[in-house]
């Protein structure tokens, strides 16, 4: 009797509460206001429905969705009542956000029903008393409901009223930017979906902006294009992108941006990438750097925009730079400093450009440096020819010659003019010599051929400690180790060091030998100034030249060589003439001169020593002095015509018009009248450098210093091949290439044919092999 007591109770208690609950529930629905009692009363009876009617679960749902629908009805009947498109907007959003708002509210009472449809017990829903309102099945129908009953079907009209306003406003027109936005709300709200909320959003509203943007810039932007020129356009296509990305952070989710930005980029830019890329020429060679970055903005957001650009870049820099080479090629080919300063000129002027026009953007200052690197290297001003071929290791025999440019050797001039006591030198201060030689060092940065101007570098840095001609000691050694900061290959770098250390020691025993002579030999030991040098630093064995010493320097000769053996036994000295100098005194009827000489002008003088007014035959002073015959002619040329002498000091005859015109008939006599002329007037007395530029390299050797640089390119090279060969074991010839490039290009850049012939040279001589499966493989023998 009882069972069947609570079982008729349980099946009225919904028909009970249910119109108990309905009042609440519309209040709700239409946002008024609902008392402490009421909302209290709502919770009890869901719970009591819940606990005492298990089977009116789903009729209470069904009569919450009803309510909710009817709810829904009579809100569309209230926004379609508006047909005016700001109207219809604002009735809706008005509409829309009211019914948002409750739900969160009217989802709350219904927990338990929830709890009890989706089948959870009661010990799980104490355990979890707070719900995710986004995970309510209420809310769920609530959104639901709103989006097949009234967003359905007028969503289309919701969309078009939307778009026609950003539209307007795109024309300069002034609206309400609420209305979008909260029509936007609308479509990101609704999804009820928690795991992409932006689905519907992203379908529909996100589409339809996106569309209409590019619908109205396909039609607007051709026009403009034509009305207004490219140059005109660039700053219409700017301003609309950045209008554009500005309106959507107002109307669209930050996820849709980059979509927006990118349908944009599209229609105003990408469509006319040609057309505007057509100006990008001629604006670099007219220097029009705003334009420029405008058009370096634009073309930076279109896919392979910037290639076209940095092709143009590149070209202008090489055509301009070769152009105003050539232009100047007169005066910079016969003066090193003015070289320099067009080189440096050229340089600022390209870097400006970048800097100025594309931000200094590292794709384009790459473009500059390539396109630089190949003015500094080209060989159409300046041309160094170095034979090819070679006999020896790693060459196949016959010489040939192969251009390269000769800025390395006109930069190690121009370092030789602010290094050296020279008018240049003097005129600068300190900090201005520093400043062009770290100008020198930039340049030197594009040289190819570095090893060149080592070469050079060195040779005047020889002549600098020889003749004690270096205009500060301290930039000497400074330039030494900023070579090894810009990388220079260390063996060149430490043999430039080693020479100043040669220097001092050099000094130390210089001093200690005059200690020693002067007690023997009195003050006349003074006047010697000995230089010990190691060989392998400063010269090579080719450089050493016979030669007849006058007896006053032939004496002193052994005396040195008993001294330097007492210092240091085992080592042996190697006497190097050409190298060495020394003061003459000259006197005639005019006057006493003192004469600064080199070795072999020496040799040659002192034919006369003792038959001042004799005349000597070409053949006999070969015979006195036994200098090779280049040397001598080459000697006597200094002397019959030194360029900075109006009268000479020796006088040959028949004339001639260079050294090489010597013959066996030229006879040679000492000029009786050769005096020192100063401003037109005759001087007495006086001192004359006929050293000029010391001659390090006699005539054969200037042949095998070039041909020296290629055999030691052919030596690193096949160094390099071992060296990676033996740390990778195996390597393809691409790759191989690849790292020889990498490891020599401080030095030189190898080329093809050069590493294609060591290649073969080291395999003939088993370094190395072909593999077997692959000949373009190479593997290491040990």
């Amino acid at each position: 009797m009882a069972a069947s007591m609570w079982k008729d109770k349980g099946q009225l208690v919904f028909e009970e509460q249910w119109p108990l609950m309905r009042p609440t529930i519309l209040k709700l629905l239409r946002q008024e206001p609902v008392s402490r009692a009421e909302w209290h009363e709502l919770f009890w009876s869901v719970h009591m429905v819940c606990l005492w009617d298990e089977k009116s679960h789903a009729k209470m749902y069904k009569a919450l969705q009803d309510d909710i629908l009817e709810f829904i009805k009579q809100a569309q009947t209230r926004v379609l009542t508006h047909e005016e498109d700001q109207s219809l907007l604002r009735a809706y959003i008005s509409e829309w956000r009211k019914f948002f708002t409750q739900c969160s509210y009217l989802p709350m009472p219904f927990f338990q029903l929830e709890t009890a449809l989706q089948g959870k017990t009661h010990n799980s829903i104490q355990k979890k008393p707070q719900q995710n309102t986004d995970d309510s099945l209420v809310r769920k129908l609530m959104l639901d409901s709103w989006n097949f009953s009234i967003f359905s079907n007028i969503k289309n009209r919701l969309q078009d009223s939307a778009m026609k306003l950003v539209h307007a406003e795109r024309n300069g027109e002034a609206f309400d930017s609420q209305l979008v936005i909260g029509v936007r709300e609308s479509y990101v709200n609704l999804c009820s979906n928690s795991e992409d909320k932006l689905t519907i959003y992203m379908d529909n509203f996100e589409r339809a902006y996106i569309d209409s943007t590019e619908a109205f810039y396909k039609l607007k932007a051709p026009q403009y294009l034509e009305i207004n020129g490219v140059q005109n356009y660039m700053r219409y296509a700017e301003s609309k992108l950045r209008e554009e990305e500005q309106r959507a952070n107002k109307y669209l989710e930050s996820c849709s941006i980059a979509t927006l930005n990118g349908c944009c980029v599209n229609v105003l830019v990408t469509a006319f990438k040609e057309t505007i890329l057509a100006e990008c020429s001629s604006m670099i060679k007219q220097d029009e750097t705003q334009k420029l970055r405008m058009m370096f903005r634009l073309m930076d957001r279109v896919s392979d925009g910037i290639a076209p650009m940095l092709k143009y870049l590149e070209d202008h820099i090489i055509h301009a730079g070769l152009a105003d080479m050539m232009v100047a090629a007169e005066l910079i080919t016969q003066d090193s400093e003015k070289y320099v300063e067009r080189l440096l000129t050229l340089f600022n002027q390209f870097s400006l450009l970048v800097k100025e026009a594309f931000d200094d953007d590292p794709r384009f200052l790459t473009a500059r440096d390539k396109a630089y690197k190949h003015v500094v290297n080209d060989t159409s001003v300046f041309r160094l020819d170095l034979p090819t071929r070679l006999q020896g290791p790693g060459s196949s025999g016959g010489v040939k010659t192969q251009p390269e440019s000769r800025c390395p050797e006109l930069l190690a001039n121009f370092c030789d003019m602010l290094l050296r006591k020279t008018p240049l030198s003097k005129k600068l201060t300190s900090d201005e010599i520093e400043s062009k030689l770290k100008d020198v060092l930039l340049v030197l940065k594009y040289v190819q051929n570095k090893d060149v101007f080592m070469r050079f570098h060195k040779a005047h840095l020889t002549r600098r400690l020889i003749l004690d001609t270096s205009a500060d000691s301290e930039k000497e050694e400074n330039m030494v180790e900023w070579l090894r900061e810009v990388g220079m290959p260390a063996d060149y770098v430490h043999k430039l060091a080693r020479m100043f250390q040669d220097i001092k020691i050099s000094e130390d025993l210089n001093q200690q030998f005059k200690e020693e002579y002067r007690k023997t030999k009195g003050s006349i030991a003074d006047s010697i100034n000995i230089k010990i040098l190691n060989a392998g630093a400063w010269a090579r064995g080719s450089d050493r030249v016979t030669v007849s010493l006058p007896l006053e320097l032939e004496d002193y000769i052994p005396e040195v060589e008993d001294f330097y053996r007492k210092k240091h036994s085992g080592r042996k000295l190697q006497w190097h003439h050409h190298m060495s100098n020394g003061t003459i005194q000259f006197a005639n009827s005019v006057g006493r001169f003192d004469l600064d000489v080199t070795t072999f002008q020496m040799a040659v003088l002192f034919a006369w020593n003792e038959r001042p007014k004799e005349k000597i035959s070409l053949e006999n002073l070969r015979l006195a002095t036994e200098l090779p015959d280049a040397e001598l002619r080459r000697t006597l040329g200094s002397l019959v015509a030194f360029p900075k002498l109006k009268r000479q000091l020796l006088i040959c005859q028949p004339e001639v018009q260079s050294a090489r015109d010597f013959t066996e008939n030229s006879i040679f006599s000492v000029n009786q009248d050769f005096s020192l002329i100063k401003n037109g007037k005759v001087q007495k007395r006086g001192k004359i450098n006929l050293i000029g530029r010391l001659q390090l390299s006699t005539e054969k050797s200037k042949e095998e210093e070039n041909e020296g640089i290629v055999q030691l390119r052919i030596l690193r090279t096949q160094e390099a091949i071992v060296k990676i060969l033996k740390m990778r074991k195996q390597i393809s010839n691409a790759q191989l290439q690849t790292e020889l490039v990498e490891i020599l290009k401080n030095l030189f850049i190898p080329s093809k044919k050069m590493i294609k012939e060591q290649v073969e040279w080291l395999i003939e001589h088993r370094y190395m092999k072909r593999s077997e499966k692959d000949i373009n493989t190479f593997i290491y023998l040990a």
